[in-house]
């Protein structure tokens, strides 16, 4: 009897190693990823539609500001799913300031779900923060 509680345990133990690496894939969101930028230094950050730009106000998954730590604006729209960010990245494109259309590809990234879109190139560090509080 040991040895096949023994051998249960080992079985448990694995399953649950084999999940802590599954990657979640579910969409990330405005109300999900709000709290993180404010934890990380980002202020004025809002989720409010009004607020938030018209792009961004009507993307599926909702819409974020936030003003980082060095002051640069970013703003966030949260599509369906990753397979539907394209319309949402031509919108910026289509939309920006003709002073910014040649720049957007320094200014603009998706991650999955989200469209991040900045006022100026953001640095790395701010730029990972941000990927980093992106949540369902």
């Amino acid at each position: 009897m040991p040895r096949a509680l023994g051998i249960v345990l080992v079985v448990a133990v694995a399953l649950v190693a084999a999940g802590c690496g599954v990657r979640n894939s579910k969409p990330f969101s405005a109300q999900g990823t709000a709290g993180c930028l404010k934890a990380h230094g980002f202020t004025s950050v809002t989720t409010n539609p009004a607020a938030v730009g018209f792009i961004a106000a009507f993307a599926d998954k909702g819409g974020l500001r936030g003003r980082s730590p060095s002051g640069n604006l970013l703003t966030i729209a949260f599509t369906a799913d990753a397979n539907s960010t394209g319309s949402t990245e031509d919108a910026f494109r289509s939309h920006a300031p003709k002073s910014l259309r040649p720049h957007m590809s320094d200014i603009m990234e998706t991650n999955r779900n989200a469209v991040l879109v900045w006022t100026t190139t953001p640095d790395p560090d701010e730029l990972d923060a941000a990927a980093r509080c992106l949540k369902p």
